[in-house]
Parts: structure tokens; sequence; C-alpha cells
């Protein structure tokens, strides 16, 4: 049996850093592998690839994976979620910019707070939590939030599915700490979302029109390993371990570093433009980290 924490560690603290840094390279390396294989191809090849390494894994260390414990219909009910968020992720990419997207996406610890907050008492939200995530959420949008004028042509289309991807996010958190899965070991849990995204995401890329393969490159093909080992198998799975033994809304507040993380990479990386808003995001992204995480 795991056991739980009300508040965060140091160790806690210092892997959701190291995981928002992860998630925030995997951004570039999305879009290198962009060059040759689509988006949802690759988030599906992803999964199923990271499927296997989890499945081996599990065996190497005992952890029952196919053993009946009455949460099948919950484990597919988040697979379906997890496989549901990158589906309406990358088709909002589709009709909006990725500046708008990181803004609206990064709604989702609203979903795990609020979901949080009604279904485990012991993760009720405070002032301090309430204010601390608003204060973070402001500075994801100074950072990005320079082309949040006025949706034009279609845009706001992506924006809707932005946020649909946000709450599928979210909801997929507030699962995996309710009743049906909060008892299971963290790989069982990831299992049932890798499998099921693995089967449903190459099957929805043609569905919204991607072209799938388009002569990928060698740099393409290693940028979809990378994410395959380093995010889908060992970042979730560290993930989802975390939420497992800590509070979800004080996890869920350091992944607003993640798209910080991205720019600052990107900036690197890629040669992309960093906005004057960084500095004041980063700010207020540690002053909203630390008050959700004050007593």
């Amino acid at each position: 049996m795991t056991t739980r924490k009300d508040r965060l560690d140091a160790w806690a603290m210092a892997a959701m850093v190291g995981l928002s840094a992860v998630w925030g390279f995997n951004q570039v390396a999305a879009k290198v592998a962009n060059a040759g294989i689509s988006p949802l191809m690759q988030a599906g090849l992803r999964s199923a690839g990271a499927a296997v390494l989890l499945l081996a894994w599990s065996l190497a260390r005992g952890t029952p994976l196919f053993r009946r414990d009455g949460t099948l219909v919950a484990g597919l009910a988040a697979g379906l979620l997890f496989a549901g968020e990158f589906a309406f992720l990358y088709a909002g990419l589709q009709y909006t910019t990725a500046s708008r997207a990181v803004v609206f996406f990064y709604t989702a610890p609203f979903v795990v707070a609020v979901g949080m907050h009604l279904l485990v008492p012991s993760e009720r939200l405070g002032r301090n939590q309430v204010v601390g995530l608003l204060a973070a959420f402001v500075g994801i949008v100074a950072a990005f939030g320079e082309t949040l004028t006025l949706p034009s042509g279609t845009q706001w289309i992506g924006d809707l599915l932005m946020l649909a991807a946000a709450a599928l996010w979210g909801g997929t958190t507030v699962l995996v700490r309710a009743p049906s899965l909060s008892h299971i070991a963290a790989d069982k849990t990831l299992f049932y979302q890798l499998v099921v995204s693995g089967v449903a995401l190459p099957i929805a890329s043609p569905l919204i029109g991607e072209p799938g393969f388009t002569d990928p490159t060698a740099v393409a093909w290693a940028s979809l390993a990378w994410q395959t080992v380093g995010v889908a198998f060992a970042s979730y799975l560290a993930w989802f371990h975390l939420v497992a033994r800590y509070p979800a809304t004080r996890l869920s507040a350091f992944s607003f570093l993640a798209p910080l993380f991205g720019m600052m990479f990107g900036a690197v990386l890629l040669g992309e433009r960093i906005t004057p808003g960084l500095g004041l995001a980063m700010v207020l992204v540690a002053v909203g980290i630390r008050l959700v995480n004050r007593r």
C-alpha cells in the first residue's frame, strides 16, 4: 500500500522540476520529429513503444499488470482520457498558434485543483492555493499571452480544442487519484493509458488528415526514440508514482514550469525568440508554486 503525504518534500519538488524540464524539452523534440512524422502518429507510436518498455519493466520487477482487480473499466476510461487529450491537443494546433495553445492547455491544473477539492477532502483548496494557481497562470499568460488578441478566422476552434485537451489532462490526473485506481501500482495505471493511446492515436491520425510519415530523417527517428523512452516511459511513470503518493494539486502547480522550459530550450536549440515576458513569467510561476505548497 502506497504511503501518502499531505505536502511535497524536497525530493518531490526536485523531481517535479526535472519532469517539467523533460516535458519542456519534449516540445522541441516533437517539433524536430514533425519534419517526418505527423504529431498524432508520433504520440501513438511513442505510447505503443513505451507500453512495451513498461511491460518489460513490470515483469522484471514482478509487478502484476494483468491480474483481475476490478480496475478494467476505470483503467480503460483513463486510457481514453489520455488518448483524447492528445487527439484534441494536436487537432487544436491545426487551427491556433502554439503560443495561444500553451496558454489554454495550461488551464489543466485548475481542473485538477477543482476535481481534487471536490473528491478528496485532504486536498481541499485554501486561499493560498487559489492565489498561487492564479499567479502561476498569469505567469504563463505573461510569457505567451502577447498573441492573445481576439481570435481570427478559425483560431477560436483551436482554442476550444485546447481547453478540451486541458480538461482531459486534468480529468486523467483526478481519475488516477480516485478510489477505483488509487490502490493499484502506478505501473498498471500508466499501462492502461499507454496501451489505449498506442492503439487509438495511430488510428485517429489519418482521420484528422495527417499524412503519417513523410520521409523521416534519422534525427526525426532519434527524436521519436527520446519521446518514447524519456517521456512516455520514464517521465510518465515517475509522474504517476508521484501522483499516487503526493497531493495532485500541489504537483500540478509545477507543470506551469514546462512551457517556460520549452521556451528556453527552443531559444537555445532552435533559435526561437524569447519574449520579454519570460522573466516576469518565471517570477510569477515561482511565487505561485510557493503559495500552492504553503501550509
